[in-house]
């Protein structure tokens, strides 16, 4: 059996912040690689809220799954890393739902970190199906 994949690069979204590529598509899937809330002009992390951050990374997935002729509204599964996750979990829900208004959201994973690039206090990566 052949795979074929190749990578995606996103110009209007933020540049990667390693030797990543924004995504890789195969098999009719997008895997996204996680995103942080970076300005795409500036590369700064954006002020404000955990939703801000939540609502700029899911722009620049949005962004990316454009890139790679998907749609952000076609995730199968997205995960969500979190500095803060008891104390952030009521914010990033009302953020998140208000992005995935549709009738059948991705499956999500929820995981607490230590940690995160730039300081960030989220990050999203997703796969992504293609149209047919």
């Amino acid at each position: 059996m052949t795979h074929h994949r190749h990578s995606v690069s996103a110009p209007d979204a933020p540049d990667a912040v390693g030797a990543y590529s924004h995504a890789v598509v195969s098999n009719g899937l997008v895997f996204c690689s996680g995103q942080v809330a970076l300005d795409p002009a500036s590369g700064e992390l954006v002020e404000g809220d955990i939703g801000a951050q939540l609502t700029r990374c899911l722009d620049s997935l949005a962004t990316v799954c454009e890139s790679a002729g998907a749609r952000l509204a076609d995730a199968v599964r997205t995960t969500l890393y979190l500095t803060d996750l008891p104390g952030d979990w009521s914010a990033v829900n009302e953020a998140y739902g208000a992005y995935f208004t549709g009738a059948e959201p991705p499956a999500r994973v929820a995981i607490g970190v230590a940690a995160l690039p730039k300081g960030a206090r989220v990050e999203v990566d997703a796969v992504v199906a293609l149209p047919d």
